[in-house]
């Protein structure tokens, strides 16, 4: 088990594994017998041993730093496209959604809409993509669109509004899933449009959504700011349709037909 440092040592005095720790290379405090053997074995050269130590610090670094992303994406649980079915809905873009896994949007400011039925695998590839961004150290953040208005809606009775919309507008990638399941009042529909215009050319935006843009009237209850919203969203953001039937009702068949 590895030590920390509980004091500044004496450069002069402390051993090297130590000094190690102090500089925070717990990596290589802990792993460098090992890597001193492999240098030994195998003839390093300095340059190499050095290379070596660096790429495990690197590695560890990385690796944290994804770790921090993903605790701050807030994504309700971790999918990648790898354990996606593109078999079972009976039409989704294949070739689309595997292109967005480049993330090359992010450079344009744009995103995509995910539109279909219930249980059809949107929230799945929101969520893959998500992940994907984290991977490569965007800063993403995920959310439920009623949560994000009542979320709102909280912070405008305690007067922190300001701050709440940041945690919308500042992320590089905003997931809002499940635009449509719940209406808004007036209040909910002003507070989802301070977000996507706050975001509007400055950030990407994926939506998952029932609805097709035409009924977005009644999920705001105001033609005017619906149309507001799906115009800017609409503007740098591609759409994806999903259609098929419900995953959940597939696995529920499944699971009483295996009680059988």
């Amino acid at each position: 088990m590895s030590r920390t440092a509980l004091s500044t040592p004496d450069p002069n005095k402390a051993d090297l594994k130590e000094l190690l720790l102090f500089l925070g290379l717990q990596r290589t405090a802990d792993n460098y017998p090992a890597l001193l053997e492999s240098a030994e074995k195998g003839n390093w050269s300095h340059l190499k041993f050095l290379e070596a130590v660096v790429s495990e610090e690197a590695a560890v670094k990385r690796e944290r730093s994804i770790a921090a992303r993903i605790a701050q994406a807030r994504f309700p649980v971790v999918k990648t496209i790898d354990s996606f079915d593109f078999s079972f809905p009976s039409s989704v873009p294949r070739g689309k959604v595997l292109a967005a896994l480049s993330l090359q949007f992010l450079e344009r400011q744009e995103g995509f809409v995910f539109m279909g039925p219930p249980g059809t695998g949107k929230t799945h590839l929101a969520l893959a993509i998500g992940y994907a961004a984290c991977l490569r150290g965007v800063r993403t953040v995920y959310t439920n669109a009623v949560d994000m208005v009542n979320h709102l809606q909280a912070a405008a009775a305690d007067h922190s509004l300001h701050d709440a919309l940041k945690t919308y507008a500042s992320p590089r990638l905003l997931i809002c899933d499940e635009v449509g399941y719940l209406p808004f009042d007036q209040r909910g529909a002003d507070l989802f449009f301070q977000v996507i215009s706050a975001r509007y050319e400055r950030g990407s935006l994926i939506v998952t959504t029932n609805r097709p843009f035409k009924d977005w009237g009644k999920i705001f209850h105001d033609n005017t700011v619906a149309s507001a919203i799906v115009d800017r969203i609409a503007h740098h953001s591609e759409l994806i349709k999903v259609e098929g039937a419900s995953y959940r009702v597939k696995d529920r068949r499944n699971r009483m037909n295996d009680g059988k």
